[in-house]
């Protein structure tokens, strides 16, 4: 009922805007301008004009202290598709509809000119279609893999900040909710410690990170293929350090806890038994006359309790198990290894290009994030500039997952993974086309709309494809 009540408010929020929109452009007119980026993965920044405030309430003047708010409620359907078999981790076929929320409180003390506390505090509830099974790249990033977990508010992040000045030129920087500092030594190091999400910092696009805004596919918002540390809520406790060379060269690191078990909620504290390395290069350069594209260049090495695709495998035609089971094993540290490049070019002041790609070695169980070994997107991005609406937001994207030949077989044979596993398998890429209108209706209030279309849904040719409408309202405070 409560989801009911959800998808139905979301519905007439979201006609009641379109219909206001379609009255004509005086009546929500917006100065033509550049158009405001959030923070790291849809973080409130700052707006840089303050006639039309980003936010439902201004924030405060001050740069010491940081108060905001998100909601950011989702509801997709499917219709039914083809299938002539399933799995215990198969989407179902039949026509279903699911309503997720994401409710976050962004606080943030800056304590002297280097240094500050941010902590953020989240509530996660409702569901995602089949409860987020049977689809690699799924529809939903802001659903939580587990519903058995409490919904209760927890603590999200928890971090601390410091900054180590290396030179005495200043550069203006956007405040957000993960950095309160409006200006910064251009050369420095940047210490975060503590709780986060690894995806706060790594593997960022301008024009596909933000379920919040952007697009809503995990394999879209983020590298597939890279298997981050993380819990089952997406958040680890890490120690990273960031090195600014100047405004076109940063360089990251990040050592981070693995979780116990694949998908797990618990985190492995023994670092020689469990651990995660992240690396990432990012370099600003001009390709094109007057515009500054982004390249960044992604490594990371994870040590944890894994299963071996052909172990599991060799173990079943040897009769020792009933089917392949990835976690038939005793406890281990085995290495998990893959590298990502994303890259982001605007076309001009309202309209941009970017792109992922992304390898794992495959022969280790897919642990943290999602089940791909391999990935390719690409994408256009643009904001209402162009028909003076700078606030408003649009995409298309196009992504291609697959997973190595051990993982394939495995899977063929009746394994289960920690989202797939259809009982048998007839492989085949999994293609994905998304698309998105995010309307500012009216300061922090921002509906919208969006379609999904999976080809060969969790790598089998035999089952789909799947069509999901998306209707999102996300709020910011």
């Amino acid at each position: 009922m409560v989801g009911r009540n959800l998808r139905l408010a979301g519905c007439l929020c979201f006609l009641l805007a379109a219909f206001c929109f379609l009255l004509g452009p005086g009546a929500f007119a917006q100065d033509a301008g550049p158009a405001d980026q959030p923070g790291p993965t849809g973080t409130p920044a700052e707006s840089a004009d303050s006639d039309s405030p980003p936010a439902m309430f201004p924030h405060p003047e001050t740069d010491r202290i940081w108060i905001s708010g998100q909601a950011n409620f989702i509801s997709q359907w499917h219709p039914g598709f083809h299938s002539p078999y399933s799995g215990k981790n198969s989407l179902s076929a039949e026509a279903q509809d699911a309503t997720s929320h994401v409710l976050t409180l962004f606080t943030g003390l800056r304590l002297t000119n280097t240094s500050e506390i941010i902590c953020d505090v989240q509530e996660t509830g409702g569901h995602g279609l089949g409860e987020a099974l049977g689809v690699a790249g799924f529809l939903n990033l802001d659903v939580v893999r587990n519903p058995t977990l409490s919904k209760a508010p927890y603590v999200a992040r928890l971090m601390w900040h410091q900054i180590i000045p290396l030179s005495h030129q200043p550069v203006s920087s956007p405040r957000s909710a993960y950095s309160l500092f409006s200006q910064l030594p251009e050369r420095r190091i940047e210490l975060r410690f503590g709780k986060f999400s690894l995806a706060d910092f790594f593997d960022l696009n301008t024009y596909g990170t933000d379920s919040n805004f952007q697009f809503m596919n995990w394999t879209v918002d983020n590298n597939g293929a890279y298997d981050y540390a993380a819990d089952t809520r997406g958040y680890t406790f890490a120690a990273m350090a960031e090195y600014h060379h100047n405004r076109h060269v940063i360089v990251r690191f990040a050592e981070a806890l693995m979780p116990k078990v694949a998908n797990g909620i618990h985190l492995d504290a023994d670092l020689s038994r469990a651990r995660a390395e992240n690396v990432e290069l990012e370099l600003h350069g001009k390709v094109m006359p007057k515009q500054e594209g982004v390249l960044r260049l992604l490594t990371y090495v994870n040590h944890a309790n894994m299963g071996d695709y052909q172990t599991a495998i060799d173990n079943f035609l040897a009769g020792l198990t009933p089917i392949p089971e990835i976690t038939a094993h005793p406890l281990q540290t085995t290495v998990k290894y893959g590298f990502g490049a994303n890259f982001e070019q605007p076309l001009n002041s309202w309209i941009g290009v970017f792109g992922r790609w992304g390898w794992d070695e495959g022969e280790h169980e897919s642990y943290a994030y999602t089940e791909v070994d391999s990935t390719a997107e690409i994408g256009v991005g643009a904001s209402g500039k162009r028909w003076g609406r700078k606030f408003d937001r649009a995409g298309l994207v196009y992504v291609s997952n697959g997973i190595s030949r051990d993982h394939q077989e495995y899977l063929a044979l009746g394994g289960y993974g920690f989202l797939l596993g259809d009982g048998r398998l007839n492989y085949g890429r999994e293609n994905i086309v998304e698309t998105y209108y995010t309307l500012h209706a009216w300061r922090g209030f921002y509906p919208s709309f969006g379609f999904q279309y999976v080809d060969h849904p969790g790598y089998n040719r035999d089952r789909g494809p799947v069509f999901a409408p998306t209707l999102r309202l996300h709020m910011e405070f």
